[in-house]
């Protein structure tokens, strides 16, 4: 990107979310102890998993809540922190799929999602930036203009408050957009963070603590990596991608992709909304605030995980729309994403299955889980303390639709079956000379697939490229320097440990003498 690389700004060297940078959260010890007595255990520290433990504390409900890395640093902490309804154009879809109710459900349980973060904002006065805006979904494709007035008809339909224009309040050509009234957004760790202080006192939270399976009994045991057991009559898998898929079969009926953002600060003058294009590539934008000033979030170039061109390209391809169309005065931040989508788009959200009520799945909220997220949660907990199924028949995770599912199954796991042999047939001629610092390579030893990393003091460190979750070969990712698995989108460290799942172990260590 040499025109903008000319200009007077830095670039981000690591990869930082700006939610991150800009709140403390509070942090818990590591569980080193069997619990033998709780109601409820969590798995998962994002939006669902402690709106969820919020929700039940309220009604004086014991949660064991747990957490393989730190509370809201995963999905949630490199979110765009949208709270909106307007998922893409999918409510067209959805009434020809599921029909007008269940299209009608799917907006309520997030317009209910949304009303819920305001409610608490309110209840607990806190200062997270939340603010009212307007939802823009625009396209300048021929082909999505028919599109865009297909879910103008559905939201009309479904009584989905909304506007339409053939402009924006940007130097960027359109041919039509739709807007849903009445959205929001906000700072998400802001908000979290005094969740995380209502709950620290009334339940039990462990940071640094895996979750690897679950041992069924009259009572049911989490399991930890370290040998622990949390005993609890309902077990909540809200870690992403979930830690137990039993008869789920979720590798199977989901797909991660990777989207990018870059934070900066341009010539221009946010002028409210939100925004996101219609076809790819993605380009989404809202604004929010730094030190004072206006911070553009510009967001887009999604990918499935651990495929396509060189990953630093879309950061690039980023930079340059931002430059080219706002003009860039400073580039502060940058960070990548990963979500889940389900055959239907429609999150898995309920009992594991219909004879395991006690085991329940919060995943694939498909880039917007910010209202996902806390729709599933208000649904877990109405089921947890009421038995209450409102919505949850939309949203189980044991049903089927012939219709998109078994097309999209197939796709998947085509998928997944292509890069499987693609990996462990690809050829390379790169050695251990040719990795420089802060590079990843990948190199064949006598036949054998290595991942080779060198960080910024020259030391290198080689792992075995072999995904520990279903045996694909991951690829190495430069824009964030870890090692991506293209089939299910497990990742991990240049030094093999575990970013995120579904893996639950590291990949294999390659000593240096193995490699003589």
């Amino acid at each position: 990107m040499n025109q903008s690389k000319q200009k007077n700004y830095d670039i981000p060297k690591i990869p930082e979310p700006y939610w991150r940078d800009s709140v403390d959260i509070p942090t818990f010890p590591t569980l080193d102890k069997n619990i033998h007595d709780a109601e409820v255990g969590i798995v998962g520290g994002g939006i669902t998993g402690i709106t969820l433990a919020y929700l039940l504390v309220k009604q004086g409900i014991d949660v064991v809540l747990v957490d393989a890395g730190t509370l809201s640093n995963g999905v949630t902490g490199h979110t765009t922190a949208k709270i909106t309804a307007q998922h893409g154009l999918i409510y067209d879809e959805f009434i020809q799929h599921f029909g007008l109710e269940k299209a009608r459900m799917y907006y309520q349980a997030n317009i209910e999602a949304m009303q819920l973060i305001k409610d608490i904002v309110s209840d607990h006065n806190i200062d997270c930036d939340l603010s009212k805006e307007d939802a823009y979904i625009y396209t300048n494709s021929d082909k999505y203009v028919n599109k865009i007035s297909k879910e103008a008809n559905a939201y009309d339909r479904i009584g989905i408050p909304r506007g339409f224009t053939d402009k924006l309040p940007f130097e960027i050509p359109v041919k039509s957009t739709l807007i849903m009234k009445n959205q929001a957004q906000f700072h998400p760790l802001k908000y979290l963070k005094v969740l995380i202080n209502e709950i620290k006192d009334k339940a039990q939270i462990y940071e640094n603590t895996t979750a690897v399976d679950i041992e069924y009994g009259n009572k049911n045991n989490i399991l930890t990596r370290n040998g622990n057991r949390i005993r609890c009559k309902y077990i909540v898998s809200a870690s992403h991608f979930p830690f137990h898929e039993g008869q789920g079969f979720f590798s199977a009926r989901m797909y991660p992709e990777r989207s990018y953002i870059i934070g900066v600060k341009t010539d221009k003058k946010f002028p409210g909304g939100m925004y996101i294009n219609a076809e790819e590539p993605t380009r989404s934008i809202r604004s929010t605030t730094h030190n004072g000033d206006q911070l553009w979030l510009v967001v887009g170039e999604s990918h499935k995980t651990g495929q396509g061109e060189p990953t630093y390209n879309h950061y690039e391809a980023l930079e340059q729309f931002a430059y080219q169309t706002f003009g860039l005065q400073e580039y502060l931040y940058r960070w990548s994403a990963q979500d889940l989508t389900t055959l239907d788009k429609v999150p898995y959200v309920g009992p594991l299955t219909k004879d395991q009520p006690d085991i329940l799945v919060a995943t694939g909220y498909r880039k917007w889980g910010m209202t996902n997220g806390t729709a599933a949660a208000k649904m877990l907990c109405d089921f947890i303390t009421k038995d209450e199924h409102h919505y949850l028949d939309l949203f189980a995770p044991s049903r089927f639709h012939a219709d998109p599912d078994v097309k999209q199954f197939m796709k998947i796991n085509s998928d997944v079956a292509k890069h499987l042999v693609h990996g462990k047939l690809e050829y390379t001629n790169n050695t251990v000379d040719d990795v420089q610092k802060g590079e990843g390579k990948i190199i064949r030893i006598n036949g054998k697939r290595i991942g080779v990393y060198r960080n910024l003091s020259g030391e290198v460190t080689m792992v075995d490229t072999t995904c520990t979750h279903l045996g694909c070969e991951v690829e190495w990712n430069q824009g964030d320097r870890t090692w991506d698995c293209p089939c299910h989108g497990s990742r991990y460290k240049p030094t093999g440990e575990i970013v995120e799942g579904p893996a639950k172990r590291p990949l294999g260590k390659v000593d240096h003498s193995e490699t003589r």
